[in-house]
């Protein structure tokens, strides 16, 4: 579900990108014609990310529930994880807003286009995830807070610097992007067990192909921002649909490690091996075309794997 330039060196970017009222550039839109600030709001908070990281903690708060779940803990730690990730999604807007002025798929967004002041998307982003870790701290364990501290830190002051700097950026950020699975097992058992890798490797090696799919299909929009994206570097997207391929294998082995180290029991590795199957089909349809279409098609699935997979555990408690 996959970069640091000092605020200060943004900002002077940001404003040197602001169109002047006399100029042949597209004027921002003015805030009074848009939609309501709150709509902009959720947008910053990256919603669609944000869902898929609360639910990966759910998935690992059941791997480590094998009995019944704590309903109020539960919804603490669901509630406390999308804050902070919500609340990153915010401040990664803030940090990235020059850029996103120079990418066609980005430029509307709230802050580039002028509908949000940078400073309402700082200060929204702080206190939201300020909110998010000590709801954690406060309603669950120190471990659960901490971990979710460290994917802040790691997020936007790690990978996302790293983006501009070195393709690597992709698979350093794909340990932010799953703290927060191994931060629901933390939230139901305390620790760090066995089980709670096993869904932290599971959504590690999700995100290479997840990421690495969308970054070939805009990797025009990306050079132009002079991100230092895998598929920027690769014209041919040799090594692209390489590392789709072998990441996704890893993926299906990762998958069925829950079952193997015994925290999901007889129901759940035999979904998760023909769920690993099927998408394996557009991942290896887009290794043979290297198409935008095909890219677009591993995109989707990988959308639909961690919720499926999470239906895969949740069918698993039930007959266990």
């Amino acid at each position: 579900m996959p970069h640091p330039v000092k605020p200060v060196l943004l900002d002077q970017l940001d404003d040197a990108r602001l169109p002047s009222p006399g100029s042949n550039r597209r004027q921002f839109p003015q805030p009074e014609t848009q939609r309501p600030l709150v709509l902009d709001l959720w947008d910053l908070l990256k919603p669609e990310i944000s869902f898929l990281v609360t639910i990966s903690a759910l998935g690992g708060f059941m791997l480590g529930s094998p009995g019944d779940m704590d309903g109020a803990l539960l919804c603490a730690m669901l509630f406390g994880t999308a804050l902070t990730a919500g609340g990153v999604g915010a401040l990664n807007h803030y940090l990235e807003r020059g850029f996103d002025a120079t990418m066609k798929r980005t430029t509307n967004r709230p802050l580039p286009s002028g509908r949000v002041h940078p400073t309402v998307a700082l200060v929204f982003g702080v206190s939201i995830t300020t909110a998010g870790v000590g709801l954690l701290f406060f309603f669950t364990n120190l471990l659960t807070a901490a971990l979710a501290a460290l994917t802040v830190v790691l997020y936007l002051a790690v990978y996302t610097p790293l983006k501009r700097r070195t393709t690597y950026n992709t698979l350093v950020g794909t340990i932010p992007g799953a703290l927060p699975a191994l931060g629901g097992w933390a939230a139901a058992t305390g620790n760090l067990g066995l089980g709670g890798w096993t869904i932290f490797a599971i959504l590690m090696f999700w995100q290479m192909p997840h990421f690495l799919s969308l970054a070939w299909m805009y990797r025009k929009d990306y050079a132009r921002a002079g991100y230092k994206m895998t598929p920027v570097d690769d014209p041919t997207g040799s090594r692209t649909v390489k590392e789709t391929l072998f990441y996704t294998l890893l993926l299906g082995l990762a998958s069925v490690s829950p079952a193997l180290v015994g925290v999901a029991g007889w129901a759940y590795w035999p979904g998760a091996v023909i769920l690993s199957i099927w998408f394996l089909f557009p991942v290896y349809a887009f290794y043979r075309s290297r198409t935008a279409q095909d890219a677009r098609r591993v995109l989707m699935a990988s959308i639909m794997y961690i919720p499926l997979l999470l239906v895969l555990l949740f069918v698993d408690r039930l007959v266990a």
